[in-house]
Protein backbone atom coordinates (compact mmCIF):
# COMPACT_ATOMS: atom_id res chain seq x y z
CA UNK A 1 0.00 0.00 0.00
CA UNK A 2 1.43 3.20 -0.84
CA UNK A 3 0.09 6.40 0.87
CA UNK A 4 0.82 10.10 0.45
CA UNK A 5 2.75 12.27 3.63
CA UNK A 6 4.06 15.41 5.18
CA UNK A 7 4.46 17.46 7.39
CA UNK A 8 5.46 21.21 8.27
CA UNK A 9 9.25 21.90 9.39
CA UNK A 10 9.98 22.66 12.91
CA UNK A 11 11.10 25.90 13.63
CA UNK A 12 14.05 25.48 15.71
CA UNK A 13 16.18 28.08 16.06
CA UNK A 14 19.07 26.89 15.12
CA UNK A 15 17.56 26.18 11.59
CA UNK A 16 18.16 27.52 7.75
CA UNK A 17 15.39 29.89 6.60
CA UNK A 18 15.71 28.74 3.05
CA UNK A 19 17.55 24.86 2.66
CA UNK A 20 14.84 22.89 3.43
CA UNK A 21 12.68 24.79 0.76
CA UNK A 22 15.57 25.16 -1.58
CA UNK A 23 15.87 21.32 -1.30
CA UNK A 24 12.01 20.20 -1.62
CA UNK A 25 10.45 23.09 -3.86
CA UNK A 26 8.71 24.13 -1.08
CA UNK A 27 7.72 27.92 -0.17
CA UNK A 28 10.06 29.32 2.81
CA UNK A 29 8.10 29.89 5.44
CA UNK A 30 9.95 33.61 6.83
CA UNK A 31 11.49 31.63 9.83
CA UNK A 32 13.62 29.12 10.84
CA UNK A 33 13.09 25.32 9.13
CA UNK A 34 15.52 23.59 11.23
CA UNK A 35 13.43 19.79 10.60
CA UNK A 36 10.93 18.00 8.19
CA UNK A 37 10.04 14.88 10.26
CA UNK A 38 8.83 11.87 8.65
CA UNK A 39 7.45 9.30 11.10
CA UNK A 40 4.83 8.45 13.54
CA UNK A 41 7.03 10.50 16.70
CA UNK A 42 4.31 11.67 18.62
CA UNK A 43 6.48 15.24 18.96
CA UNK A 44 5.36 15.44 15.24
CA UNK A 45 3.76 12.88 13.62
CA UNK A 46 3.41 13.15 9.46
CA UNK A 47 0.24 13.93 8.14
CA UNK A 48 -1.48 11.22 6.38
CA UNK A 49 -2.96 13.44 3.20
CA UNK A 50 -5.40 11.09 2.09
CA UNK A 51 -7.36 9.77 5.46
CA UNK A 52 -9.04 7.07 3.63
CA UNK A 53 -6.48 4.91 2.53
CA UNK A 54 -5.24 5.07 6.34
CA UNK A 55 -8.84 3.75 7.73
CA UNK A 56 -9.43 7.59 8.28
CA UNK A 57 -6.35 8.15 10.52
CA UNK A 58 -4.69 11.47 10.10
CA UNK A 59 -1.24 11.02 11.02
CA UNK A 60 1.14 8.21 10.85
CA UNK A 61 1.04 7.73 14.58
CA UNK A 62 -3.08 7.55 14.89
CA UNK A 63 -2.69 4.61 12.29
CA UNK A 64 -2.52 0.90 13.52
CA UNK A 65 -0.38 -0.47 10.93
CA UNK A 66 2.36 2.35 11.18
CA UNK A 67 1.95 3.66 14.69
CA UNK A 68 5.11 1.72 16.02
CA UNK A 69 7.59 2.31 13.03
CA UNK A 70 11.12 2.09 15.11
CA UNK A 71 12.95 5.06 13.29
CA UNK A 72 12.42 8.23 12.28
CA UNK A 73 13.35 10.01 8.81
CA UNK A 74 14.18 13.94 8.83
CA UNK A 75 15.39 16.65 6.57
CA UNK A 76 17.82 18.41 8.78
CA UNK A 77 19.06 22.00 8.21
CA UNK A 78 21.80 23.50 10.59
CA UNK A 79 22.53 27.12 10.15
CA UNK A 80 24.05 27.33 13.00
CA UNK A 81 25.72 24.51 16.04
CA UNK A 82 23.56 22.60 17.70
CA UNK A 83 23.57 21.45 21.17
CA UNK A 84 26.62 18.50 22.31
CA UNK A 85 24.89 15.20 22.93
CA UNK A 86 24.94 11.97 23.64
CA UNK A 87 22.35 8.85 23.36
CA UNK A 88 22.41 5.55 25.95
CA UNK A 89 22.33 1.85 24.68
CA UNK A 90 19.20 0.35 24.59
CA UNK A 91 20.31 -1.17 28.25
CA UNK A 92 21.02 2.11 29.65
CA UNK A 93 17.80 3.25 28.40
CA UNK A 94 15.90 0.74 29.86
CA UNK A 95 17.28 0.98 33.32
CA UNK A 96 17.16 4.44 33.38
CA UNK A 97 13.89 5.35 32.08
CA UNK A 98 12.72 2.70 34.65
CA UNK A 99 14.74 4.31 37.59
CA UNK A 100 13.05 7.79 36.59
CA UNK A 101 9.36 5.94 36.76
CA UNK A 102 9.91 4.54 40.02
CA UNK A 103 11.53 8.07 41.61
CA UNK A 104 7.96 9.25 40.37
CA UNK A 105 8.86 11.98 38.33
CA UNK A 106 6.50 12.93 35.96
CA UNK A 107 6.53 12.39 32.25
CA UNK A 108 7.18 15.98 31.47
CA UNK A 109 9.57 16.61 33.97
CA UNK A 110 12.44 19.07 33.16
CA UNK A 111 14.23 16.60 35.87
CA UNK A 112 14.00 14.10 33.17
CA UNK A 113 16.78 12.05 31.05
CA UNK A 114 14.88 9.32 29.59
CA UNK A 115 11.56 9.80 28.14
CA UNK A 116 11.14 6.64 27.02
CA UNK A 117 12.92 3.02 27.06
CA UNK A 118 14.64 3.08 23.98
CA UNK A 119 18.15 4.06 22.51
CA UNK A 120 18.91 6.59 19.74
CA UNK A 121 21.18 6.08 17.50
CA UNK A 122 21.12 8.17 14.24
CA UNK A 123 22.32 8.27 10.74
CA UNK A 124 23.44 11.89 8.97
CA UNK A 125 23.60 11.88 4.62
CA UNK A 126 25.46 14.94 3.63
CA UNK A 127 23.52 16.68 1.30
CA UNK A 128 25.33 20.23 1.14
CA UNK A 129 28.98 20.67 0.57
CA UNK A 130 29.89 20.62 3.27
CA UNK A 131 27.85 19.41 6.21
CA UNK A 132 30.14 19.89 9.04
CA UNK A 133 29.55 17.98 12.49
CA UNK A 134 31.45 16.98 16.17
CA UNK A 135 31.48 13.84 15.90
CA UNK A 136 33.31 11.20 18.94
CA UNK A 137 36.37 11.98 21.03
CA UNK A 138 39.47 12.07 19.47
CA UNK A 139 43.09 11.01 20.40
CA UNK A 140 44.11 13.47 23.53
CA UNK A 141 47.54 14.22 22.56
CA UNK A 142 45.49 15.76 19.26
CA UNK A 143 43.72 17.88 21.24
CA UNK A 144 46.72 19.24 23.51
CA UNK A 145 48.59 19.74 20.45
CA UNK A 146 45.60 21.95 19.74
CA UNK A 147 45.18 23.60 22.88
CA UNK A 148 49.17 24.29 22.55
CA UNK A 149 48.91 26.60 19.11
CA UNK A 150 46.20 28.53 20.94
CA UNK A 151 48.48 29.15 23.97
CA UNK A 152 51.06 30.19 21.67
CA UNK A 153 49.06 32.31 19.35
CA UNK A 154 47.36 34.10 22.53
CA UNK A 155 50.61 34.77 24.28
CA UNK A 156 50.09 32.41 26.74
CA UNK A 157 47.24 31.88 29.31
CA UNK A 158 48.15 30.08 32.60
CA UNK A 159 44.83 27.93 32.60
CA UNK A 160 44.75 27.18 28.95
CA UNK A 161 48.56 25.79 29.29
CA UNK A 162 47.81 24.30 32.93
CA UNK A 163 44.92 22.50 31.07
CA UNK A 164 46.59 21.25 27.80
CA UNK A 165 49.15 19.46 30.26
CA UNK A 166 46.48 17.54 31.73
CA UNK A 167 45.83 15.96 28.36
CA UNK A 168 48.89 13.15 29.03
CA UNK A 169 48.33 9.62 30.20
CA UNK A 170 45.92 7.03 29.33
CA UNK A 171 43.22 8.22 27.09
CA UNK A 172 39.72 6.79 28.64
CA UNK A 173 40.67 8.15 31.61
CA UNK A 174 42.49 11.91 30.35
CA UNK A 175 38.92 12.11 28.71
CA UNK A 176 36.50 10.99 31.36
CA UNK A 177 38.49 13.40 33.52
CA UNK A 178 38.67 16.20 31.42
CA UNK A 179 35.11 16.17 30.46
CA UNK A 180 33.80 15.99 34.48
CA UNK A 181 35.72 19.27 35.12
CA UNK A 182 34.72 21.34 31.68
CA UNK A 183 31.10 20.74 32.81
CA UNK A 184 31.10 20.47 36.58
CA UNK A 185 30.84 24.29 37.50
CA UNK A 186 35.02 25.09 38.67
CA UNK A 187 35.26 28.59 38.45
CA UNK A 188 38.63 28.14 36.04
CA UNK A 189 36.74 26.50 33.83
CA UNK A 190 35.31 30.38 32.72
CA UNK A 191 39.04 31.79 32.60
CA UNK A 192 40.05 28.81 30.23
CA UNK A 193 36.60 29.46 27.95
CA UNK A 194 37.98 33.10 27.56
CA UNK A 195 41.26 32.50 27.42
CA UNK A 196 40.81 29.81 24.26
CA UNK A 197 38.35 32.37 22.75
CA UNK A 198 40.73 35.11 23.01
CA UNK A 199 43.56 32.69 21.67
CA UNK A 200 41.31 31.63 18.60
CA UNK A 201 40.83 35.00 17.52
CA UNK A 202 44.17 35.49 16.76
CA UNK A 203 44.94 32.01 14.65
CA UNK A 204 43.44 32.70 11.54
CA UNK A 205 43.39 29.89 9.35
CA UNK A 206 43.61 27.35 11.87
CA UNK A 207 40.71 24.68 12.26
CA UNK A 208 40.24 24.40 15.86
CA UNK A 209 40.21 28.06 16.26
CA UNK A 210 37.40 28.25 13.52
CA UNK A 211 35.76 25.69 15.28
CA UNK A 212 35.73 27.81 18.63
CA UNK A 213 34.99 30.91 17.04
CA UNK A 214 32.02 29.30 15.34
CA UNK A 215 30.63 28.12 19.02
CA UNK A 216 31.39 30.97 20.72
CA UNK A 217 29.22 33.59 18.62
CA UNK A 218 26.47 31.26 19.20
CA UNK A 219 27.24 30.22 22.74
CA UNK A 220 29.46 32.65 24.46
CA UNK A 221 31.39 31.56 27.53
CA UNK A 222 30.08 28.08 27.16
CA UNK A 223 32.18 24.92 28.33
CA UNK A 224 31.35 23.04 25.56
CA UNK A 225 33.50 25.41 23.16
CA UNK A 226 36.43 24.10 25.17
CA UNK A 227 35.14 20.35 25.50
CA UNK A 228 34.34 20.77 21.23
CA UNK A 229 38.26 20.27 20.87
CA UNK A 230 38.55 17.24 22.76
CA UNK A 231 36.35 15.95 19.64
CA UNK A 232 37.23 14.60 16.15
CA UNK A 233 35.82 17.66 13.33
CA UNK A 234 34.21 15.77 10.76
CA UNK A 235 33.69 17.49 7.09
CA UNK A 236 30.94 15.37 5.22
CA UNK A 237 30.68 15.87 0.85
CA UNK A 238 27.94 15.22 -0.83
CA UNK A 239 26.49 11.94 -0.57
CA UNK A 240 28.76 10.73 2.72
CA UNK A 241 26.95 9.01 5.74
CA UNK A 242 28.22 9.86 9.40
CA UNK A 243 26.64 6.94 11.77
CA UNK A 244 26.47 8.32 15.41
CA UNK A 245 26.28 4.91 17.93
CA UNK A 246 25.13 5.34 21.59
CA UNK A 247 27.83 7.14 23.97
CA UNK A 248 29.20 8.77 20.86
CA UNK A 249 29.20 12.59 21.72
CA UNK A 250 28.76 15.03 18.67
CA UNK A 251 26.93 18.01 17.12
CA UNK A 252 25.44 19.08 13.94
CA UNK A 253 27.52 22.02 12.87
CA UNK A 254 26.08 23.40 9.77
CA UNK A 255 24.52 21.80 6.98
CA UNK A 256 21.77 20.08 4.95
CA UNK A 257 20.94 16.58 4.93
CA UNK A 258 19.39 13.51 5.75
CA UNK A 259 18.96 12.47 9.02
CA UNK A 260 17.44 8.89 9.85
CA UNK A 261 17.30 7.84 13.56
CA UNK A 262 16.00 5.21 16.45
CA UNK A 263 12.08 7.05 17.18
CA UNK A 264 13.34 7.90 20.72
CA UNK A 265 13.50 11.19 22.99
CA UNK A 266 16.61 9.95 24.79
CA UNK A 267 19.26 12.79 25.08
CA UNK A 268 22.33 13.81 27.15
CA UNK A 269 23.37 16.90 26.64
CA UNK A 270 27.12 18.40 26.96
CA UNK A 271 27.24 21.21 26.39
CA UNK A 272 26.33 24.55 24.06
CA UNK A 273 23.21 24.38 24.95
CA UNK A 274 21.16 26.20 27.68
CA UNK A 275 19.19 23.49 29.01
CA UNK A 276 20.16 21.32 32.15
CA UNK A 277 23.06 19.04 31.81
CA UNK A 278 23.02 15.91 34.08
CA UNK A 279 27.00 15.57 34.34
CA UNK A 280 27.00 11.80 36.00
CA UNK A 281 24.19 10.50 34.16
CA UNK A 282 26.18 11.94 30.84
CA UNK A 283 29.44 10.87 32.02
CA UNK A 284 27.67 7.28 32.58
CA UNK A 285 26.19 6.49 28.81
CA UNK A 286 29.47 8.60 27.02
CA UNK A 287 32.00 6.29 25.55
CA UNK A 288 35.43 7.48 25.62
CA UNK A 289 37.22 5.37 23.58
CA UNK A 290 39.14 7.85 20.89
CA UNK A 291 37.92 7.21 17.06
CA UNK A 292 38.39 8.30 13.76
CA UNK A 293 35.17 9.94 12.45
CA UNK A 294 34.86 8.35 8.94
CA UNK A 295 31.93 8.02 6.96
CA UNK A 296 29.65 4.97 6.97
CA UNK A 297 30.63 2.49 4.32
CA UNK A 298 27.37 2.09 1.78
CA UNK A 299 26.77 -1.38 0.19
CA UNK A 300 26.05 -1.12 -3.78
CA UNK A 301 23.34 -3.78 -3.56
CA UNK A 302 22.33 -2.72 -7.49
CA UNK A 303 22.70 -0.18 -10.05
CA UNK A 304 21.47 3.33 -8.85
CA UNK A 305 21.73 1.92 -5.27
CA UNK A 306 23.50 3.00 -2.20
CA UNK A 307 22.61 0.98 1.20
CA UNK A 308 23.57 2.48 4.23
CA UNK A 309 23.51 -0.73 7.12
CA UNK A 310 24.45 0.20 10.90
CA UNK A 311 24.79 -2.16 13.15
CA UNK A 312 21.17 -1.26 14.66
CA UNK A 313 18.19 -3.04 14.14
CA UNK A 314 15.96 -0.16 13.34
CA UNK A 315 16.62 1.23 10.61
CA UNK A 316 18.67 1.35 7.55
CA UNK A 317 18.58 4.16 4.43
CA UNK A 318 18.35 3.69 0.72
CA UNK A 319 19.80 6.79 -1.57
CA UNK A 320 17.93 5.90 -4.92
CA UNK A 321 19.40 7.89 -8.16
CA UNK A 322 17.53 7.22 -11.21
CA UNK A 323 19.16 8.45 -14.76
CA UNK A 324 18.82 7.63 -18.59
CA UNK A 325 21.13 4.93 -17.93
CA UNK A 326 19.69 3.85 -14.83
CA UNK A 327 16.05 4.35 -15.23
CA UNK A 328 14.72 2.13 -12.65
CA UNK A 329 15.78 -0.09 -9.30
CA UNK A 330 14.19 -2.19 -6.78
CA UNK A 331 14.73 -2.28 -3.30
CA UNK A 332 13.85 -5.42 -0.53
CA UNK A 333 11.69 -3.91 2.23
CA UNK A 334 11.88 -6.09 5.37
CA UNK A 335 9.02 -3.46 7.13
CA UNK A 336 7.14 -0.50 6.57
CA UNK A 337 8.77 2.15 4.26
CA UNK A 338 9.07 5.90 4.30
CA UNK A 339 10.15 7.03 0.91
CA UNK A 340 11.38 10.88 0.42
CA UNK A 341 12.00 12.09 -3.34
CA UNK A 342 14.45 15.15 -3.50
CA UNK A 343 14.65 15.40 -7.16
CA UNK A 344 13.03 14.95 -10.47
CA UNK A 345 9.71 12.40 -10.51
CA UNK A 346 9.38 8.72 -9.39
CA UNK A 347 7.16 6.19 -9.70
CA UNK A 348 6.95 3.75 -7.25
CA UNK A 349 5.18 0.05 -7.54
CA UNK A 350 5.25 -2.63 -5.96
CA UNK A 351 2.13 -5.61 -5.82
CA UNK A 352 -0.71 -3.25 -4.15
CA UNK A 353 -0.25 -0.87 -7.41
CA UNK A 354 1.75 2.10 -7.69
CA UNK A 355 2.34 5.88 -6.44
CA UNK A 356 3.55 8.65 -8.55
CA UNK A 357 5.84 11.25 -6.57
CA UNK A 358 7.69 14.71 -7.96
CA UNK A 359 10.61 16.43 -5.62
CA UNK A 360 9.03 17.68 -2.14
CA UNK A 361 6.59 14.77 -2.36
CA UNK A 362 6.84 11.48 0.56
CA UNK A 363 4.72 8.49 0.92
CA UNK A 364 4.86 5.44 3.06
CA UNK A 365 4.80 2.11 2.13
CA UNK A 366 3.37 -0.78 4.19
CA UNK A 367 2.73 -4.76 2.79
CA UNK A 368 5.24 -4.69 0.26
CA UNK A 369 8.33 -7.17 -0.01
CA UNK A 370 10.13 -5.07 -2.27
CA UNK A 371 9.80 -1.25 -4.02
CA UNK A 372 10.26 -0.68 -7.73
CA UNK A 373 10.80 3.18 -8.31
CA UNK A 374 11.08 4.22 -12.26
CA UNK A 375 11.77 7.92 -13.53
CA UNK A 376 14.52 10.47 -13.59
CA UNK A 377 15.11 11.47 -9.71
CA UNK A 378 16.83 11.10 -6.37
CA UNK A 379 14.72 9.03 -3.53
CA UNK A 380 15.64 8.45 -0.13
CA UNK A 381 14.26 5.36 1.38
CA UNK A 382 14.30 4.42 4.85
CA UNK A 383 12.99 0.92 6.64
CA UNK A 384 14.07 -1.54 9.20
CA UNK A 385 17.69 -3.08 9.44
CA UNK A 386 16.72 -6.81 9.04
Amino acid sequence: MFVRIGNTPRDYAWGSTTAIAGLLGTEPSGGPEAELWLGAHPGSPARVLDPALADGAADLAAWERTSDLPYLLKVLAAAGPLSLQAHPSPEQARAGFERENAAGLAPDSPDRNYKDPFHKPELIFALSDPFEALCGFRDPAESRAALERLAAAGNGGAVLSGFARTLDGEPEAVLRRATEWLLGGDTDVDLLVAEVVAAARALPGDRDADTVRMLDEAFPGDPGIVLALLLNRATLRPGEVLYLPAGNIHAYLRGLGIELMAASDNVLRGGLTRKRIDVPELVGVLDFRPIRATPLAAEHPAAGVETFRPDVPDFALEFVSLTGEVPSATVPLPGTAIALVTDGEVELSGTSGSLHLRRGDAAVVTDERELTATGRGTLFVAHPNR
